[in-house]
């Protein structure tokens, strides 16, 4: 069994005299001061848990520990000479010094370290931010020339498609002159030829009525016309006019209009697909003076035969129909012929108007293309414009941080200084604080 006493104060005086028996049954070793070797070694031992720059500072650091702690002792001596006070250092005082070393050295040390990362990193986000910047730079760089080309395959579509888009003007305007002309053409090739068909339609009735007065024909009819031997004069007329229509110049004697009806269905077929457009002016003539007659009527022949009746109506229309015919015919020709030409401008505009097509067509195509190029370029614009935007905020900030960044790296290296000196001055403020308690000013 072993008991461990301090000799320091009145305790163990007062405890010895009160147990004598810790005086007279033990054996008391007394152990003196540790020696500075032991010091020293005790002090490595406890300083290896921390991390020094080397073994020399470690070493430089336990000497000097030992150093403090053995010249204490001086101290205490001066200040029972002076002050008539004792005061003690024990080894728990050196084992007190290395752990408040410890403890002061890791705090300061750490806070050191945590202002220097902070700093650290902060640095290092301005060196990314100025890289970045650079990097920014670069591609504003590459943006910016890729706007130029832009801009400049821009302008010369604009350009190409002003100039195509002036000639499908040209050929444009044109073309409404050449449509507006050849409508005029057609409108007036359509007034002609309502012009003539009304004319014509005056006609009309009277073929009608001589085709009528053909088909009220019968051979039975044109038999009993033609076995008459003394037909009424009026008869004569009718027969004479028929065959002047059908070109007999001279002679119209009965015998001879027998012999035209001498087959009466052949002769009705004649008188039927008799070509009513086109008489001669001279048979015509030769017939008016009939047909001026006052007698020469159907009403007047019907009293004298049905078959010279209808012969008579159908000479009157006939002559009627090729009278107003004649007169219609220059319009339907000068109809015709405006109608013609206006078919020929037709088709002339209509190759006209695919010209204009293709060119139209082409300036929208083209137009798109521009379109589309206009796009492209202020996309590429607009990303200039961003990155450019991007950079001057990046740049004012790198440049208002310009100064903090060089206070910084100082900062940084003043502390990692401080994080060095830190070791001594710890050391220092250590032994202070662990020895300097009972001495007075």
């Amino acid at each position: 069994m072993g008991l461990c006493f301090s000799p320091v104060g009145e305790a163990f005086r007062k405890r010895a005299r009160s147990f004598p028996g810790l005086i007279n049954n033990t054996s008391i070793d007394w152990f003196h001061e540790w020696p500075e070797d032991a010091l020293v070694g005790v002090a490595n031992r406890f300083l290896k848990e921390i991390e020094f720059p080397s073994d020399e500072l470690r070493e430089s650091v336990s000497s000097h520990m030992a150093f403090v702690h053995l010249s204490i002792s001086s101290a205490n001596d001066d200040f029972l000479r002076q002050c008539r006070r004792y005061n003690y250092t024990t080894p728990t005082s050196f084992l007190e010094l290395i752990s408040f070393y410890k403890n002061l050295l890791g705090t300061k040390t750490a806070k050191i370290t945590d202002q220097i990362s902070r700093l650290e990193i902060g640095l290092e986000t301005m060196n990314t931010t100025t890289t970045q910047v650079a990097e920014l730079q670069k591609l504003l760089d590459v943006k910016m020339v890729e706007v130029e080309v832009k801009k400049e395959a821009t302008d010369k579509l604009i350009d190409v498609v002003s100039a195509e888009s002036g000639a499908a003007q040209i050929e444009e305007d044109a073309a409404k002159i050449q449509a507006d002309a050849t409508n005029a053409l057609a409108a007036q090739a359509n007034e002609t030829k309502a012009a003539a068909n009304k004319e014509l339609e005056e006609a009309v009735p009277a073929m009608k009525e001589a085709e009528d007065a053909v088909a009220c024909l019968e051979v039975k009819a044109i038999q009993e016309l033609k076995s008459l031997q003394n037909p009424p004069p009026d008869c004569l007329l009718v027969t004479k006019a028929v065959l002047i229509l059908r070109g007999e110049r001279k002679n119209h004697a009965w015998n001879n209009a027998q012999k035209m009806m001498g087959n009466p269905k052949a002769f009705l077929d004649q008188i039927k697909s008799y070509d009513g457009d086109n008489i001669d002016e001279k048979l015509l003539g030769d017939v008016a003076p009939i047909l001026a007659l006052e007698n020469f009527t159907y009403e007047n022949m019907l009293k004298k035969s049905s078959a010279a009746a209808n012969l008579c109506k159908w000479v009157i229309n006939i002559v009627r129909y090729n009278s107003i015919f004649k007169k219609v015919k220059p319009l339907m020709e000068s109809a015709d012929a405006a109608e013609k030409l206006a078919n020929e401008k037709l088709a002339e505009l209509q190759i006209v108007l695919e010209k204009v097509k293709v060119i139209v067509d082409k300036v929208n195509e083209l137009k798109q293309k521009l379109d589309e190029a206009n796009t492209e370029k202020q996309a590429v614009v607009d990303n200039a414009e961003k990155l450019a935007s991007q950079l001057g905020l990046a740049n004012r900030l790198v440049n208002g941080l310009a100064d903090e960044r060089v206070r910084w790296m100082a900062n940084v290296a003043a502390f990692k200084l401080e994080r060095l000196t830190m070791i001594g001055n710890a050391l220092v403020s250590a032994a202070f604080v662990s020895y300097i308690g009972p001495f007075n000013s």
